[in-house]
Formats: structure tokens, sequence, C-alpha cells
């Protein structure tokens, strides 16, 4: 299987994945995310190794293609961008936009190496523990996750809170159990919703049809953006990056971390990472003024971000972030459960994950570097034309996941419009889709805990001290929004 990696198939597909990922990356409104929603069912007719090159390929070209219209036009590609316009838009307005643009995607490319290795040898370890766990502590740690990735989640605890567990309750429409007795199901829909809404819709709703939905609303006419020419050739030396290479280090660390804390996402790490390489810094007052070191701790960050988050998900079967939470779907696809057993039960493909992942970050940096001027064009390309295209992609895939359901579409339809209304009430995403996706085994570790514990809720008080640990993670991630939340209010009332 590992060899498999290697042949001209998956190779291709893992560029293919890298190209559209930077495209997806340097258009604006279109994410990393989206471009694996997108092309998930495109997987279905290839095997695991394919799949993975190409899946792994969109992943990395997505989040490292947002550098560019930071860059060139001062609008993050992706939120894990956001920092990067602070120095990078300066410093290519000041006449060396090439430089800019090489800078990132060697920092780029060292955060998704680095991070790489965190996860070779850190999730293992992490699997190894926590195949110990029982019921009550896989049940205690997918509520932690929902727990963290709600509080962590953009507007206050409640809502984020509220849109995990709304996932969950979603995710608990059809069958019950093992028993034939159907719960939550409107009338009428008793044959089409005996499972569940398909997983592979939803995500694809969520992520691609409910922002193109909100781009149609803004409007899709391209804006009048500043020029900023890659005419002139610019020599380019790695010998920008003399001094920085801590910086390079901590903030590919930090990125890696903040990726390994569920459900955070990449625009927190490139701002801590940033506000981190602005507190050690010489020279703090450049920061912001089109210098290489805050360029370096944004992308070094960024990228750091897709071998950490993909730790809590190969360890735990828990989603490190929206982009991984749509990768379980294609292990769905294949069969695949991943979680605690997912390592030791797969060594092969955890092996061929690592290669795919490296082998995706080579693919990058070489097309990102070498073919920079080209690939900066992309931001001018017509949504109203990229758009409709996505949207058949989006329909087709849906209809062929289950050979030809048109539910399947309506689903699809539906979580789209429900994602666009989300955003509008407030109700985050993310929480929802890992309530989602999570609200099944939630339930089973729950009744196998009561099961064994004979009807006692105790067992969650008193199994031991993971648990207890675990309840003290839970208590900590609320009680530190709480006072965040708290100490910006106080802030705010004094301005």
């Amino acid at each position: 299987m590992i060899l498999g990696l290697l042949s001209p198939t998956a190779i291709i597909l893992c560029l293919i994945g890298v190209i559209i990922g930077i495209i997806f990356g340097a258009i604006p409104g279109m994410t990393a995310t989206m471009a694996v929603a997108v092309f998930l069912p495109v997987t279905y007719a290839y095997p695991l190794t394919e799949s993975l090159a190409l899946l792994l390929g969109l992943y990395v070209g997505g989040i490292s293609g947002g550098l560019v219209p930071a860059t060139l036009i001062n609008i993050p590609g992706t939120p894990s961008s956001i920092c990067t316009t602070l120095d990078a838009y300066p410093m290519a307005k000041n006449g060396e936009p090439e430089k800019a643009l090489k800078i990132g995607v060697v920092s780029s490319f060292f955060g998704g190496i680095f991070s790489l290795l965190i996860l070779y040898y850190f999730a293992p370890a992490l699997a190894s523990m926590a195949i110990k766990f029982s019921s009550v502590e896989k049940f205690l740690i997918i509520l932690l996750a929902l727990t963290v990735i709600a509080s962590l989640s953009k507007g206050s605890l409640l809502v984020g809170i509220f849109s995990g567990f709304l996932g969950v309750f979603i995710s608990l429409i059809g069958q019950f159990g093992d028993n034939n007795r159907l719960r939550l199901v409107p009338p009428g829909l008793e044959d089409e919703l005996i499972y569940g809404f398909t997983l592979l819709p939803v995500l694809i709703g969520l992520f691609a049809i409910s922002q193109i939905l909100k781009e149609a609303e803004e409007g899709m006419k391209r804006q009048d953006f500043q020029n900023i020419s890659l005419d002139k050739k610019e020599k380019f030396s790695l010998s920008v990056f003399k001094g920085q290479i801590v910086n390079l280090f901590r903030s590919a660390a930090i990125g890696t971390f903040v990726g390994i804390l569920p459900g955070i996402g990449g625009s927190a790490a490139s701002i801590l990472s940033y506000s981190q390489a602005k507190n050690f810094s010489k020279e703090p007052e450049k920061l912001g003024t089109g210098v290489p070191e805050g360029i370096i701790a944004s992308e070094a960050s960024n990228n750091g971000l897709t071998g950490g988050a993909l730790v809590p998900l190969l360890s735990l079967g828990i989603p490190g972030d929206s982009t991984t939470a749509v990768l379980v779907g294609a292990f769905l696809l294949q069969g695949i459960q991943v979680g605690p057993l997912f390592i030791g039960n797969n060594p092969d493909l955890w092996k061929l994950m690592i290669y795919a992942l490296l082998l995706a970050n080579i693919i990058m940096f070489i097309i990102m570097y070498f073919s920079i001027r080209t690939i900066a064009k992309l931001i001018y390309a017509p949504k109203q034309i990229l758009y409709p295209i996505i949207i058949v992609m989006c329909v087709i895939g849906a209809y062929s996941i289950n050979n030809g359901i048109m539910f399947d579409v309506w689903t699809l339809m539906l979580f789209g419009l429900l994602g666009y209304v989300f955003d509008k009430i407030g109700i985050q995403t993310p929480p929802f889709l890992v309530g989602f996706i999570l609200g099944g085994q939630l339930e089973k570790y729950f009744m196998d805990s009561i099961k064994g514990s004979g009807g006692s809720l105790t067992i969650f008080f008193t199994k031991g001290p993971i648990a207890w640990i675990l309840w003290i993670l839970i208590i900590v991630s609320i009680g530190f929004y709480i006072y965040q939340n708290s100490k910006q209010m106080m802030c705010a009332c004094e301005e």
C-alpha cells in the first residue's frame, strides 16, 4: 500500500489536489474546507491510496493558497492568512510583491514539514494511551471536544454549545439502536431517513453551497483592487531568513499546537504566532510595515496547523478543525473508522498518510515557488463562472454517492440553506458539524456506560482519575472562556 502512493496515479492526483487547493485558497471566499468538501465525492471512485493523495493535496494547497490574495489585494484567502496581510501587503506595495510571496511560500513549507514530524511522533503515543479508555472516558472526550469547540467559537458560549448539541440532535434522526423504531423522522420520510441524513451531502451543503449563497448575496462583481504588478523580476535569497530561525520554529510550533487543540482554527494560530513574534522582536514597531518577520510568523503557523489538526483526528477520532471534520467523510466512504485504534489497526495506512502529506508539501512548495507569477492571476478569476460549475459538481457528487438517490440532493440544498441561515442568526457551523459527526458515538458511549453501571449516572463521576481529569478539562475550557469574555467586556466598558 505504501508503494502505491508512489504510483503515477497517486502522484498525479496529489499534484491535481495541490493545484486545485491553491486555486480555492487564492480566490477570496473559497477555502480549503470548501475544496475538500466539493471534491470529496470524487474520492469514491478511487482506492484509498489515491483518495488520500488527492484530499491531502487539496488540504495543503488550500491552506497555502490564501497567501496570494493576502499579499496582493490585502484580503485573506483563508482565515489562517489574516495576519499575513499585515506585512505581506505593505511589502508588496513597497515594490517587493514577489519577495513577500516567496517568503510566505518558504515559511509555509517549513511549517508543514514541522507539523508533519509532530504528527508522526505524537499521534501514536496519544492513540496508545487512548486505547485504554472505556466507554465513559470516550463519552467525556467527545463531550470535551464539543465544549472546547463551543467555547472557542465566535460569539457567546451558549450559542457555541447550542450549535454543537444541535448537530448532535440532528444526527439522532433515524433508526434507534438495533431495533426498528424510528425517531425524529417527519411523516412521509420514513424510507429516506431510516439511517438519518447522509454525511457527504451535509458536509458539501454546509461548506460549499452556503458559502456560494453568501457570496451571491454580497455580489460577485470583481472589486476594484489596487494593481500590484509582478512584471518586474526580483532577486530572492534565503538570506532574508537570517536571524529568523527562532521565529520560524516558534511560529511552526504554535501553529502545530493550536492545530492539536480541537476547533480553534487557523486564524487563532496566525494571530497568536504573530503576537509572539511582536513580543520577542528587537524592533516590534516595524511589524505591520512590511517586514519578513511578520510574514514568517503567520505563514509558518498556519501551515503548521495542517499536521497538528490531524493529531486529534487520527488518535482520538476528534476533528481538529472544520477541514479535518470533512476528511472524516472520506474515511467513512472507504469504511475506515478514525480513533484510538486507527493507527494500530492500520499501520500501512498511517505511514501512507505521512508520505502523502510529505508529498503534498513538496509539490506545494515547487508549484508556488516557481509559478508564483501565474498563480497570482487567480485572484481575478470571475466567480460568476466558477461558482455555477462548483454547484453542478456538488449536485452530481451528492446524487451519485448512494448510486442515484434524489433525496441526497435535497439534503445538500437543505443544509446549504441551513448553513446560510446559521451565519445570519449566529449559530456556529464548525461546532454543529462536529456535533453531527460525533453525535452517534456520543449516544453509543453514553448508553454503553449507563448499561455497564446498571442505570446509574454516577459512573461518569466515579470511574477513576482519567474521567476526573477530563471533567477538569471541560470545566477549565468553559471557565477560560467565561474569564476571557468578562475581561473583554470590562475593557469595552473602560473604553
